[in-house]
């Protein structure tokens, strides 16, 4: 099970991570991709998709056509857990 990361934990963390914010008012991070056009962004909201669903660790997103805007944090903890920035990193990975 996922723990909560404490506030020195999550600021390493972050370090790693490129273009993430901290979410006002709520312990999470979020991040607006953009791409060439809404094949591209469906192509890669689908990628994470399959990656979600074996993590067994969810993103709240928006998406309008060329954007995906990404809410990260674990429900069960009831904050951010490493779960968190592993979906994160991957995310970033999967934009290019």
């Amino acid at each position: 099970m996922a723990e909560k990361l404490d506030e020195n934990a999550i600021h390493q963390e972050m370090q790693k991570i490129d273009g993430w914010e901290m979410v006002d008012g709520k312990d999470a991070i979020t991040k607006t991709f953009k791409f060439k056009n809404f094949s591209q962004a469906w192509a890669f909201m689908s990628r994470v998709s399959l990656l979600a669903e074996k993590m067994n660790h969810h993103p709240e997103w928006f998406n309008v056509y060329n954007r995906v805007e990404v809410t990260l944090n674990t429900h069960d903890v009831g904050g951010l857990s490493a779960l968190d920035f592993k979906m994160a990193a991957a995310m970033d990975l999967y934009a290019g």
